[in-house]
């Protein structure tokens, strides 16, 4: 999901962070991970920037593993060292990661520390489980197929669901998930929005496919050196399979997925797509726009965030000119942002970022022929809804079957948010707005 930027976060997702929420901090989040201690169950919470990620460590001897239940990450495996009856060192080499704590009563108190970035963590054997009153549960009236394509190294495995009765002439769409690596039902603190949306398609006559992100869940492929290239291409292929048993095939997208509808439809190679908080503008906009909000957030003075923002938009044009990269140390900024920028530096030799920030639909926009229905929430502190939805309403072509909505107060996913920011994802129970999934099964009943 989710997922804020790989900018101002230092602390924050380098890799698979808030999950569906971003495109780089996610590689962070699912990188705070943290491990074993004692034995048994312990769980705890990294709080980053106002939000709080819980993690779950099973001690069992040689086979230890971590869960990160927001991110839907479950079974990391993880190396325990007890140097002696009270000290406990976690070392998770995958993620330059390491956790040592100490037993104090019955709590385990020590620091996570990733990238030699410090986090405080507390772990104890109790913890407490958010209400999620949308997530599906069985008996279903619907059938579920487990499926897998490939995407030439990548196999994507993922869970096709078939309303009952289905038939070739049923409506299939493959849900393309937000950047940072998800499982199918793109889960994200407890959230299965995926899940939701398909359990409703289903008991609606519409059939759909949702897939774990390549390397990840049960899917494999390569997350160093992929882009947003790559990850159009293994929705490409999910496509292909669902052309062989269906004529009308879509795709829904959620926030990077959104784009990479746009990105497909602009080849001519789906019947309609819906985005969901998609971008239409460039990278460099929205990265830009989503760090100036955070350091709002967080209280700086206007000065500072337009030394800060302007620093990384001359970072992210020297990416793509090929120039030197700008000097943090000559700029007035307090010491915590130069780090953060030296972090984003180190994102920028990654294929990824570079490709995203210069990754602008404007230009292709008239080429979609397609049926397109959009929405993006007035709450989102993510992707602004104003600037893209604008960007649609100019670059598609005439469409009378378009739709171009704005959703009232909904945040980047999809929750009725009190302020859209990021810190009230978890708290939310509601997963996903009611009405939103109503109106998209109503405009694909009416094609």
């Amino acid at each position: 999901m989710r997922y804020l930027s790989p900018l101002f976060s230092s602390s924050l997702r380098a890799g698979n962070a808030v999950k569906k929420i971003f495109a780089f901090i996610a590689v962070w989040i699912l990188t705070l991970t943290t491990s074993n201690a004692q034995t048994g169950t312990w769980f705890g919470k990294i709080e980053v920037q106002g939000i709080k990620l819980p993690f779950v460590f099973h001690f069992d001897g040689a086979s230890s593993t971590m869960d990160s239940p927001d991110q839907g990450a479950k079974g990391i495996p993880v190396q325990v060292e007890r140097p002696d009856s009270s000290r406990l060192i976690i070392r998770i080499p995958s993620i330059d990661a390491e956790y040592q704590g100490r037993l104090t009563g019955e709590q385990i108190d020590g620091t996570f520390t990733q990238h030699a970035v410090p986090f405080p963590l507390t772990l104890r054997q109790k913890a407490q489980k958010p209400n999620r009153p949308q997530t599906p549960l069985p008996p279903f009236p619907y059938t579920r197929e487990d499926v897998a394509f490939t995407n030439g190294d990548a196999v994507l495995k993922g869970t096709l669901t078939l309303p009952e009765g289905y038939s070739r002439e049923t409506p299939v769409l493959l849900m393309v998930s937000g950047s940072g690596w998800q499982n199918r039902d793109e889960e994200i603190f407890e959230h299965r929005p995926f899940a939701v949306i398909a359990d409703a398609f289903a008991r609606a006559g519409i059939a759909t496919l949702r897939y774990d992100d390549r390397g990840f869940g049960e899917s494999t492929g390569d997350i160093i050196h992929c882009t947003t290239e790559d990850l159009k291409n293994d929705a490409l292929a999910g496509i292909k399979l669902l052309r062989d048993r269906f004529d009308r095939v879509g795709i829904i997208g959620h926030s990077e997925g959104g784009t990479i509808a746009m990105m497909l439809a602009a080849e001519n190679r789906t019947d309609f797509i819906i985005s969901l908080a998609g971008m239409a503008v460039s990278g460099k906009e929205t990265l830009i726009r989503q760090n100036q909000r955070a350091l709002e957030q967080a209280g700086y003075p206007e000065k500072t965030i337009d030394t800060y923002c302007h620093l990384l938009s001359e970072a992210f044009d020297a990416v793509r000119n090929g120039s030197p990269m700008p000097d943090a140390e000559k700029q007035e900024l307090p010491d915590e942002l130069k780090q953060n920028y030296k972090a984003v530096l180190m994102q920028l030799q990654l294929p990824y970022l570079s490709y995203f920030i210069s990754l602008d639909m404007r230009p292709v926009l008239g080429r979609i022929s397609c049926p397109v229905l959009a929405f993006n929430g007035t709450k989102d502190a993510q992707v602004s809804y104003k600037e893209n939805l604008d960007a649609l309403r100019q670059g598609l072509p005439m469409n009378v079957k378009n739709r171009i909505e704005v959703a009232e107060g909904m945040n980047h996913l999809f929750q009725h948010s009190p302020t859209g920011n990021i810190s009230e994802y978890r708290d939310i129970e509601e997963t996903f707005a009611p009405e939103v999934i109503e109106d998209m099964i109503l405009w694909i009943r009416s094609l």
